[in-house]
């Protein structure tokens, strides 16, 4: 909860018309509802500035949380083996 509570004060480094952005959670160790909370707030603020996000290798807790929410289709989350 700590580390998602920074991420939102940070936030992302978002240009307008930025091409791509990919969000890698290849060393997430443990994630709660608030990465999910997280991840929305950044696909709308990709949304505002006309930038393509992208998750990858989002973790299957991760996952399970969104599909419980009702929210995977909106994160786009990939398939992945």
């Amino acid at each position: 909860m700590e580390a998602i509570s920074a991420l939102f004060g940070k936030g992302l480094p978002w240009e307008e018309g930025m091409c791509d952005c990919v969000i890698d959670f290849a060393k997430v160790a443990a994630v709660d509802s608030s990465a999910v909370s997280l991840m929305l707030t950044w696909l709308r603020t990709a949304k505002r500035k006309n930038v393509e996000l992208s998750f990858i290798n989002v973790p299957d807790n991760l996952r399970s949380l969104a599909n419980l929410y009702g929210v995977a289709e909106l994160l786009a989350l990939p398939v992945e083996a």
